[in-house]
């Protein structure tokens, strides 16, 4: 049955119009993304098979050009439009974080920095750096890796806070396995790199491994 003759409150469009878009299921952000479907097929149902192909929305979103347009109904003009609006919600999230402003949304951090690493194929070790008055300075990305994880080396931590006059640190990391419980090697990472910062007199303030669709926070469990 096409979306059309849908009853209204169920067609996608018009439930985010009403409800707000964190009421859909990703099947439906997804087909208002694809707008049309392909013969025999609504645009949601193709969206529940590419889903269900990709085997996530994440992903999906992480695939390559030629990964994503062998899907289903999906082509270099998808592709484009696709990854442009990944990046206007990078660029939104990172605006997020005022550099004028001092850090005070942990949840903003927690999305920006997921947004910037959940998608990565390899583990990544990044840093965001602060000023006194907790203010952002700069995100760089430290330490790549393999699919198992990155060597992250205490003294080239130090040197990039020091190069950027931070005063405080958050660290983040990614799990490509897609599972954030942090293992007892990300523990003990975080205690060297809060000990050599310390000596600098560099506050760190948080430590997030980021999963899939999920990221778990050292301060949070307080082991910070």
């Amino acid at each position: 049955m096409p979306i059309t003759d849908w009853p209204v409150d169920e067609r996608p469009r018009e439930k985010l119009l009403d409800r707000g878009a964190g009421a859909l299921t990703d099947a439906e952000l997804l087909a208002i993304f694809l707008r049309t479907g392909v013969s025999g097929m609504s645009a949601v149902s193709l969206a529940r098979e590419l889903l269900d192909d990709y085997g996530g929305l994440a992903p999906l979103l992480a695939a390559d050009e030629r990964e994503f347009c062998a899907g289903h109904g999906l082509g270099t003009a998808k592709f484009v439009q696709l990854q442009a609006v990944v990046e206007m919600a990078r660029r939104y999230l990172a605006e997020r974080l005022d550099r004028s402003e001092p850090l005070t949304d942990p949840a903003a951090t927690r999305d920006y920095l997921t947004a910037r690493l959940a998608r990565q194929p390899h583990e990544v070790f990044a840093a965001l750096f602060l000023d006194t008055r907790h203010r952002v300075l700069a995100y760089e990305e430290l330490f790549r890796g393999t699919i198992d994880g990155a060597a992250v080396y205490p003294r080239e931590v130090v040197k990039a806070a020091l190069r950027h006059n931070a005063a405080a640190a958050i660290f983040a990391h990614n799990h490509p396995s897609g599972i954030a419980e942090p293992s007892e090697a990300d523990r003990s990472l975080t205690r060297r790199l809060s000990d050599a910062l310390a000596l600098v007199d560099i506050r760190t303030l948080d430590h997030f491994v980021i999963g899939a669709g999920e990221a778990v926070s050292f301060a949070e469990r307080g082991w910070l």
